[in-house]
């Protein structure tokens, strides 16, 4: 049996005192069970982006006002970190707690240094971005080891950044795989030998050089899968603040069910079209690797959560989940003077290439070709190359609606039943024929959530019990009947 286990906590899985704490007793659990977990943990929650606005603020020449955000985030760690020394106990050791104070202390004398260089020359490189974001996990992971070893666990701090090694493409960093292994090798799996709990940041890594990059945003469960592929671990746990992937947005579907197993493919779709319990990119080290993946609520550790497989059970709903991207914006480009040529298209995308600009959605016509994009700061800039092409227009505020299942397959009418449900709302563009297990379209930003309501109730009925939590479902309605009593 494999007893390795990576355990990725996100941002409000750490917030504060109370939830490390909790976080504390879900990691004992899983050692009390004879697994040997690794910890990746990001940033207190609303860390990074209060860093990245420190660094915006200072490049924009507003030193004081970056200091007096950076000011706040030290007392909040310094508080933090006394709460946790109290509740262990560790506040008699009061050279350790000092200890821990002057460290948190030079990390933010250092960053407030960088952020004054800032203000000086007034430019925000996207190495220095990087390294100012890093803040977040660098420290946590700290407090955090400290935190778990004065709770009684064996644990041990581990730099990212001398693990995950990545190339120099800041804020959103590729990853190399073989070095990564090669590391883990040689800073991870001797602590897990002497019996030891290495506790990581995640989001952060360095290049073969030293220079500390970025994975990009939620790249903490990126790095819980990059750790997990690397040293063959049993199973990678993503750690949130919900139950796991749902049918649905509860907040737009209050009935939304918890799904309880999904494929990798299955739930790698729903990651990039919006779902936000998972990275896009988590999925991929683990699905190489063939490592279950389960996304769990570290508020309600004793829920059951959602496993990711390779394969899942047959389900008889046709759709796992409906998920929604939305602000994005459609680009029709036209030009009747391209018919027939087959350097159309290539021509097309070479433009989206050079500005580095995803696209989502495609549909094409002899001589048309619509897009859907999320890249909006981009979008002059895209526009003005392709109109050396084509016609350009296009057409912000939009949704897309994404419906996942791998019981989509073969099943004769599932597109007539979709938009007939929906024929009270205006769909732009459809696309079902590239992935035999997404069925998506777009529509009016202000028509998706009236969109996800009705496809919920049409679809999801009568659900699936071996798939969906159904029993959670009928408790909640049971309560909400004798609350109404």
């Amino acid at each position: 049996m494999n007893r390795l286990v990576v355990m990725k906590f996100g941002g409000t899985s750490v917030e504060d005192a109370t939830a490390i704490l909790r976080t504390g007793k879900i990691v004992a659990g899983r050692l009390s069970k004879g697994l040997q977990p690794v910890v990746v943990v990001s940033a207190m929650a609303k860390v990074t982006d209060l860093l990245i606005s420190a660094a915006t603020t200072a490049a924009a020449g507003d030193r004081a006002g970056a200091l007096a955000i950076t000011e706040r985030l030290r007392i909040r760690h310094r508080d933090t970190a006394a709460q946790l020394a109290a509740a262990s106990g560790a506040q008699g050791d009061g050279a350790a707690v000092a200890a821990t104070h002057a460290w948190m202390d030079a990390q933010f004398d250092s960053l407030d240094e960088i952020l004054r260089g800032l203000a000086a020359v007034g430019e925000l490189t996207p190495r220095i971005s990087d390294m100012v974001a890093s803040y977040g996990e660098r420290i946590s992971s700290r407090m955090i080891a400290e935190a778990f070893a004065q709770t009684g666990l064996n644990a041990v701090h581990v730099d990212a950044r001398q693990c995950v090694v990545t190339d120099a493409q800041h804020g959103k960093a590729v990853p190399q795989d073989a070095a990564i292994e090669l590391q883990l090798r040689k800073q991870v799996l001797p602590h897990l030998a002497e019996g030891r709990l290495p506790v990581m940041g995640g989001f952060i890594g360095a290049t073969e050089q030293g220079v500390t990059t970025t994975l990009g945003r939620g790249g903490s469960d990126f790095t819980a899968a990059l750790v997990g592929g690397g040293i063959d671990a049993g199973a990678i746990e993503i750690w949130t603040d919900v139950n796991g992937i749902m049918t649905a947005d509860p907040r737009v579907c209050p009935d939304a069910l918890r799904v309880k197993t999904i494929s990798f493919e299955e739930a790698a779709e729903l990651a990039y079209f919006g779902a936000k319990v998972l990275h896009p990119a988590t999925i991929l080290p683990a699905v190489r690797k063939n490592i279950p993946v389960f996304v769990l609520n570290s508020r309600n550790p004793e829920n059951g959560g959602t496993r990711i497989t390779a394969l899942a059970p047959h389900c008889r709903s046709p759709f796992k989940s409906i998920a929604v991207k939305k602000r994005l914006t459609i680009m029709d480009v036209v030009a009747s003077r391209m018919l027939m040529s087959h350097g159309y298209l290539k021509a097309i995308f070479d433009v989206f290439d050079r500005h580095k600009c995803p696209v989502d959605m495609v549909s094409t016509s002899e001589v048309s070709v619509s897009l859907s994009l999320d890249s909006n700061e981009k979008l002059p800039a895209v526009a003005a190359d392709l109109s050396k092409l084509a016609d350009v227009k296009y057409e912000g505020r939009k949704a897309l609606v994404c419906m996942v299942g791998e019981n989509i397959r073969g099943q004769n009418g599932i597109a007539a039943r979709v938009f007939q449900t929906i024929r009270h709302i205006n769909v732009r563009m459809i696309s079902q024929g590239a992935s035999e297990i997404n069925m998506s379209f777009m529509i009016e930003e202000d028509d998706a959530d009236e969109a996800v309501r009705s496809l919920h109730a049409e679809f999801f009925s009568d659900p699936d019990p071996a798939i969906f939590d159904v029993e959670a479902a009928r408790q909640t309605v049971q309560e909400q009947g004798r609350a109404g009593r």
